[in-house]
């Protein structure tokens, strides 16, 4: 089971899960009752249920990066572009716009 942060500009705002079932994504309770709370996507609105699929989710896919910047991504850190999660866990950290993606620390 991989696990990452997902962060809306400095806010840490939900959890993405991937496990042998596939991915889950799931907003904090306190982010969600927050009266200035955004979603990430107008795909994943605000909700305090979990979203599951057995893909990753079309946002967290589209964070990561394509063409060029892919392929040094893909030789500098030895990395699949077939694992969308490794790839969103090793380049999303600093991405361009409000949403980040950190791993958790074991």
């Amino acid at each position: 089971m991989r696990r990452a942060k997902v962060y809306m500009y400095d806010d840490h705002v939900g959890n993405l899960i991937e496990d042998e079932s596939g991915y889950t994504f799931q907003y904090l309770e306190e982010y969600v009752n927050a009266p200035d709370s955004e979603p990430i996507s107008l795909t994943l609105p605000l909700q305090s249920e979990s979203y599951s699929n057995n893909v990753l989710f079309p946002f967290f896919d589209g964070l990561i990066p394509e063409g060029w910047l892919l392929d040094i991504a893909e030789k500098n850190w030895k990395l699949d572009a077939r694992d969308r999660m490794g790839l969103l866990l090793q380049t999303c950290r600093d991405c361009i716009g409000a949403v980040s993606i950190l791993p958790y620390e074991a």
